[in-house]
């Protein structure tokens, strides 16, 4: 199952993310075969802002740990992480279903 884990960072915080990003690429790395898609949200300073992360999981819960045990969430840098299961309706260029 697809899952949406959308993470808001808190205000301030840019240091905390960059200081720790290659430890959170590194996580995305070893879980690379369940990553559609990953990448940060970006604010109106040009600043990444958040993050976006499309896994595969077999359930919720798998998926709620993933998000907690990246290393962005264990330094505490976001405000909210939203987590939601995803129906892929248009992908590449064509309806999907």
């Amino acid at each position: 199952m697809l899952f949406a884990i959308i993470c808001t960072d808190k205000p301030g915080c840019f240091e905390t993310r960059s200081a720790t990003r290659p430890d959170h690429l590194a996580y995305l790395k070893s879980h690379a075969e369940r990553i559609q898609f990953a990448g940060p949200m970006m604010g109106p300073d040009g600043k990444p802002s958040g993050s976006i992360v499309m896994l595969e999981a077999d359930d919720l819960a798998s998926a709620r740990g993933f998000a907690a045990a990246d290393p962005y969430a264990k330094v505490d840098l976001f405000e909210s992480v939203i987590v939601r299961p995803l129906r892929t309706v248009f992908r590449d260029g064509a309806l999907a279903e």
